[in-house]
């Protein structure tokens, strides 16, 4: 398993890498936090650790930025914060705040505890769903349009088109789809939920600007429509 890891404070990087591969991870170390999103989407992950100074230091549109593209166990680091910061963390999809300081005996064992939650049902224990031409496979994370070919899917994009088409025909409010896909609640969310619909639209639809299987209800949310031409 992989995991990467940013430090503000650099002599803490060492004690956390020691940490991290303890709880059985290879991490990787990102010394420049504008490089973070990068480092994940160029290779993902299965674990993310930031590393804050404190309040001024957290940045908020980061933690959201990485909570967009993985649903992978987020832990953050810092000095004492005030109750404001730490629900706004939360809310950003934040998994587990740790505050210095810490021990590292305690951080394993915390990682280790989240990664177990995190597996969750192993998606081979999904069933293949067919609708409309449209196939996904759990087992593969994969989906083919009508004999077309085969495109995998990322984490989430799975998560998503799963859910709609188990409820296809059913419009699925946009909060809803933040807490089955993300797994949590809050404000604000419906950017993260309309980049992921227009990246599944990508690889689903034939026509993405003319989307005929995922359909945007404006001002309730989506739906998987069951219902093509001539059926």
């Amino acid at each position: 398993m992989r995991a990467v890891y940013y430090c503000y404070h650099l002599d803490e990087a060492a004690v956390i890498q020691l940490a991290l591969q303890r709880a059985g991870f290879s991490p990787q170390q990102v010394n420049e936090l504008s490089r973070f999103l990068e480092v994940l989407i160029e290779r993902p992950a299965d674990f993310m650790v930031v590393s804050f100074g404190g309040d001024k230091h957290v940045n908020l549109n980061l933690l959201q930025s990485l909570r967009s593209q993985t649903t992978v166990p987020l832990v953050v680091i810092g000095e004492v914060i005030t109750e404001d910061m730490q629900v706004n963390l939360l809310d950003a999809g934040v998994d587990l705040y740790i505050q210095r300081p810490f021990s590292v005996r305690v951080f394993i064992a915390q990682v280790r505890a989240l990664m177990r939650r995190a597996a969750g049902m192993p998606s081979f224990s999904f069933p293949v769903l067919q609708q409309s031409g449209v196939m996904i496979d759990p087992s593969t994370r994969t989906i083919q349009v009508e004999d077309g070919a085969h495109h995998r899917l990322t984490q989430l994009e799975f998560r998503l088109l799963y859910t709609l088409m188990t409820y296809a025909g059913r419009v699925i409010p946009t909060e809803t789809l933040v807490e089955y896909v993300w797994g949590f609640s809050g404000e604000g969310n419906r950017s993260l939920v309309r980049g992921l619909i227009q990246r599944l639209r990508s690889k689903v639809e034939p026509d993405p600007a003319n989307p005929r299987y995922i359909l945007t209800e404006p001002g309730l949310g989506y739906q998987f429509n069951p219902y093509q031409d001539g059926e």
